[in-house]
């Protein structure tokens, strides 16, 4: 199976400290700091690309769910929203919160909502994130069956 890297380098101390972290593609390389995971300063964290991991690997999983099912998805858009909290051990991620639309021609309302739950306990990512909440709202659009 494939092997896929990420690189990330930390400069300094924690309040003071710069990072940099990096798609091992080469098509991603963003600054991080104090401020940008535990503030409002523009700037990429960890959290913010653990959410979009989460977000591509849950549409695709979704979109082939569909397709196998003989109902194709014509557009899947996914939103992850990640919550960083602190408990007694220290930082974590306390949820995330997964919301996916999709046209799918075909398809009616009760089985898309039973798709995407499926998806959602299935795709790689929420696998591997098995120790944090992840909820889902997911909603079909315009296309779907009379």
């Amino acid at each position: 199976m494939a092997e896929r890297k990420a690189n990330a380098e930390w400069d300094g101390g924690l309040k003071e400290g710069k990072g940099k972290i990096a798609l091992g593609s080469g098509l991603f390389e963003g600054p991080f700091s104090f401020s940008t995971r535990f503030e409002d300063e523009p700037g990429t964290n960890p959290e913010e690309l653990l959410g979009a991991s989460l977000a591509g690997c849950y549409s695709m999983a979704l979109g082939a769910a569909l397709e196998k099912r003989g109902t194709p998805a014509s557009s899947i858009r996914t939103e992850a929203k990640v919550f960083l909290g602190k408990d007694d051990a220290g930082f974590k991620i306390n949820r995330i919160d997964l919301s996916t639309a999709a046209e799918v021609p075909g398809i009616s309302s009760g089985d898309f909502t039973q798709v995407a739950e499926d998806v959602k306990k299935g795709c790689p990512i929420s696998r591997a994130l098995a120790a944090t909440d992840i909820t889902l709202n997911a909603s079909l659009g315009k296309s779907q069956a009379a």
